[in-house]
């Protein structure tokens, strides 16, 4: 068993995957020329589920076409374990669901990696499979579905498409996508087999797949069929198959009607579908024989639905058509506790516009939402990309602020600003066309309006991108960044940076330069995918430019430490003010992640901090012997004197290695990086009570002399900064505040200027995330902030040799340390060149960027089980 027991979870919840090996011998799926049966389908299953164990838990899969991820998912719903199914190739999109529902287990390519021991979650007991809404792919919101959702729909679409056990489906559509899902499901419930593809329709392969596997049914959304009339598809003669499906967005009438009647030369049917996610898939079909005379109707509702129609005041042309059925979602899921809610509706609202003909079929008229207001005049956009369809146009439009914006195919922009304007009653001037080679569309081959609408803030750009730099070269220049700063070339469009194992050391270097790239630096940049930080100029102050508060923070206070030390003047404080913006930093690059990729760089963390530490500090040793060697271990805390002398110079180079070592063995303990990802701002919080312990010496030795440079004591500084970071709202931030300011006066003895300094800097921290700067002083800050870890190692021996001068001293030490820096960052470079890291071959969830355990849970693709049957 894979995973620990400690509840059982029962038989299947979803009848037609437990009855897979009832049809023993037959064909279910086709992969790489290899046939798999029924039977060994259920073995498999049945081995996997036994891996899963028998606590019920949330499972996270990455779609794909494949056997081993189909394998996976059918045992979760084998099981009873509810899947949460996104897309696959994005590692940004997964990172985003994995931080926001924190699944108890992940699979990705077919391989289970175990988050959470046990679960994590309180899970509905009708709850199976959670998917993203159509063209939401990376948001939060999921559709909350049963296990009765799952076969009643798979049960109706078998029903009206007449699915016979010798039928064979080929995949056009992604599995994490409910109508390519759908397929699967309604082939499975009847026994019938699917032949598994990444190919295109373009793709030649695809139609030689077609015909050597006997293939009956095919599927597409409307942007299929645009493929299909491309690679000449009416006159190919394909004899096995029996029926074409369309769903997933309109397809024009006289394309229905094309196609029907193309279907009746052929000898297949056509069927018209319409669905939704929060219906599981389906929710109408249009019979074949009716798809001539009525193209533009959706049909009846499937076996076991029925719809209605909800009047609504602001439609002029029929109501909102709303549907109930078995297969209607349990609800919404914006977050983890929305997992154990049951049903909260018992109808779906379609949000499209519907009338119903004499016939009894139902026709879409457009969408409750598809309006826009413009010059006081509501606006149907559906009814604008009609006209366009019939004036010859593929287009589509959305509304902005002051105008209609539409976006077509084609070279005629005036004829297309003519038919819209006509279309809507706007003025010619009110209308803004723009060509394009092909409309922008979504993983699922729906028109994405979001694009298209972007496609007019790029041509209203003020200061638009030169021609060498458009969307490519502006990826390009930011991969270069990333890769020659993070010192990797595993740099992708979904990678971050936190994503790369970026920490605070290279955060200054990277902020500070990507801000110069982009013209601005979005508050979330460092988990901010790559394709999402788009070069753009944005307006400032002449002579200005804003910088992140915590990296002016770090260049100030290495200058108040070294100017204090070298005599140029008496401003404490800066150290303690740097350990706690290491704890904001810590929670902004260290914490994301899950809980194997934390430990990884948490110990990165240290190996950055304590190496070039006991280099430098073990050169002193070596050429002058004035520290002992649990100086160069960095031990001083230990076995050094507990009065102060040279050896506790380092005492903040120690006390962050010790706080973030401990931190590691903590945030290593499954229960307690579970309490943390609940808890995210409490928890911090609760450290910092801990560490006031040994502050306030409740606990802990009596050390009054070197009270304030002892790692227990000071640690509580720490969570503190990292309490800052994830202080989230106004009342987090009063509270962090409140914190600071009850406990920093009294801690530096009679020193209050040196509280006022500590006080003031994580108020800022806390309350001023970004400053203006004096665009001259940007790259000094960059260059202090940057450095500031070696100009605090160094500037001990700088300074002391040239005591006599404040200035000189002052300047020697700084510039020393960042001469040390420079040298560091070339061995780094250096090291990189000579041993370069290598991916690992297991893939798990995130990849090499996930850190969690990746458990080999099927065979390679290789190794066909008992059973297969591989094509000669």
């Amino acid at each position: 068993m894979l995973f620990e027991s400690t509840e059982f979870v029962g038989r299947s919840c979803v009848p037609f995957v437990a009855d897979l090996s009832r049809y023993g011998d037959r064909t279910a799926l086709i992969a790489d020329g290899a046939e798999i049966s029924y039977g060994t389908l259920a073995e498999r299953v049945d081995s996997a589920v036994r891996q899963l164990g028998t606590t019920r838990r949330l499972v996270l899969i990455t779609g794909a076409n494949t056997v081993d991820v189909i394998v996976a998912y059918l045992a979760c719903l084998s099981a009873g374990h509810p899947v949460l199914l996104v897309p696959g190739g994005s590692s940004a999109s997964l990172a985003s669901m994995i931080d926001l529902y924190r699944p108890d287990v992940v699979c990705e390519d077919g391989r289970f990696g175990e988050l959470t021991e046990g679960t994590a979650h309180d899970l509905h007991r009708d709850l199976a499979l959670l998917l993203t809404t159509s063209g939401s792919t990376g948001s939060p919101k999921l559709v909350r579905l049963s296990h009765e959702n799952v076969q009643a729909n798979a049960e109706s679409i078998a029903t009206y498409l007449g699915i016979r056990e010798s039928d064979r489906a080929i995949t056009t559509l992604p599995m994490h996508y409910c109508y390519g899902l759908s397929i699967l499901h309604s082939h499975l419930l009847r026994g019938a087999g699917t032949v598994l593809t990444d190919r295109s329709v373009t793709d030649s392969e695809f139609w030689a797949l077609m015909r050597k596997h006997r293939v009956s049914a095919l599927s597409g959304v409307p942007y299929t069929f645009d493929l299909l009339d491309r690679v000449g598809f009416a006159d190919m003669d394909l004899p096995s198959l029996r029926y074409v499906t369309q769903a997933g967005g309109r397809l024009g009438a006289d394309r229905v009607r094309g196609y029907s009647e193309l279907g009746r030369r052929r000898g297949w049917d056509f069927f018209v579908m319409y669905g939704q996610t929060e219906a599981t898939a389906r929710m109408a079909y249009l019979p074949p024989a009716l798809t001539i005379e009525h193209p533009d109707c959706i049909g009846i509702a499937v076996p076991g639905g029925s719809f209605r129609i909800e009047p609504i005041p602001e439609s002029e042309n029929g109501g909102e058509l709303v549907y109930s059925g078995p297969n209607v979602m349990l609800g919404y899921a914006t977050e983890p506790q929305d997992l154990a809610l049951g049903r909260e509706i018992d109808e779906l609202r379609t949000g499209d516009l519907a009338v119903r003909n004499d016939d009894g079929l139902y026709r879409i008229v457009g969408r409750r939402s598809r309006f826009a207001k413009l010059f006081g005049l509501r606006i149907d956009l559906q009814r604008v990309e009609a006209a366009l369809i019939g004036a010859g146009f593929d287009g589509c439009c959305t509304g902005g602020a002051d105008e209609l914006l539409v976006a077509v195919t084609g070279t005629d922009e005036a004829r297309a600003t003519e038919t819209a304007a006509q279309a809507c009653g706007l003025p010619t001037s009110a209308v803004r066309v723009r060509t394009v080679p092909e409309l922008p569309r979504t993983q699922n081959g729906k028109v994405d309006y979001r694009a298209v609408a972007a496609l007019f803030e790029e041509r209203d750009r003020p200061d638009p991108v030169p021609p060498e730099s458009d969307a490519q070269a502006g990826f390009t220049q930011l991969r270069d960044l990333y890769s020659a700063i993070l010192g990797t070339t595993d740099v992708d469009a979904d990678s971050t940076f936190v994503g790369l194992g970026g920490d605070s050391l290279s955060y200054v270097r990277m902020s500070v330069r990507l801000e110069r790239l982009l013209g601005h630096l979005p508050p979330d940049w460092h988990t901010t995918p790559l394709r999402d930080l788009v070069p753009s100029a944005r307006s400032a102050p002449r002579g200005w430019r804003t910088i992140e508060t915590n990296v002016l923070i770090r260049a100030l206070a290495i200058v108040l430490i070294v100017g204090s030390h070298a005599n140029l003047f008496a401003i404490v404080g800066g150290a303690h003010v740097l350990l706690a913006a290491a704890g904001y930093n810590y929670a902004r690059f260290v914490l994301p992640g899950a809980r194997r990729e934390r430990l990884r760089h948490t110990l990165q963390s240290v190996r950055r901090i304590a190496v070039p530490s006991m280099l430098w500090i073990g050169a002193l040793v070596a050429f002058t012997g004035v520290h002992p060697i649990a100086s160069v271990l960095l031990l001083n805390g230990f076995f050094g004197p507990e009065a102060w002398t040279r050896e506790w110079r380092y005492w903040f180079i120690e006390a962050l290695v010790y706080i973030l070592i401990a931190l590691a063995v903590l945030l290593a303990i499954p229960r307690v990086d579970s309490v943390e990802r609940k808890h995210p701002f409490v928890f911090p919080l609760a450290l910092v009570a801990l560490g006031l312990l040994t502050r306030y010496q409740v606990i802990g030795p009596d050390t009054p002399t070197s009270q304030i440079l002892a790692s227990y004591v000071v640690f509580w500084l720490f969570p503190l900064g990292w309490a800052a970071a994830r202080a989230t709202t106004v009342w987090h931030r009063v509270a962090v505040s409140a914190v600071a300011v009850a406990t920093l006066p009294g801690f530096f003895y009679a020193e209050p200027d040196r509280t006022a300094l500590v006080i003031a800097g994580l108020l800022l921290l806390i309350w001023l995330p970004r400053m203006w700067w004096p665009a001259l002083l940007v790259r000094p800050v960059e260059i202090l902030a940057g450095a500031s870890l070696y100009i605090y190692l160094t500037h001990f021996t700088v300074y002391t040799l040239l005591e006599s001068d404040p200035w000189i001293a002052f300047t020697a030490s700084i510039a020393g340390g960042i001469v040390y820096w420079y040298l560091w960052l070339g061995l780094e470079k250096l090291r990189r060149r000579i041993s370069p890291g290598t991916a690992g071959t297991a893939r798990c969830a995130a990849g090499a960027r996930g850190g969690w355990r990746c458990v080999p849970l099927l065979r390679s693709s290789n190794e066909l089980p008992p059973g297969s049957r591989r094509d000669p």
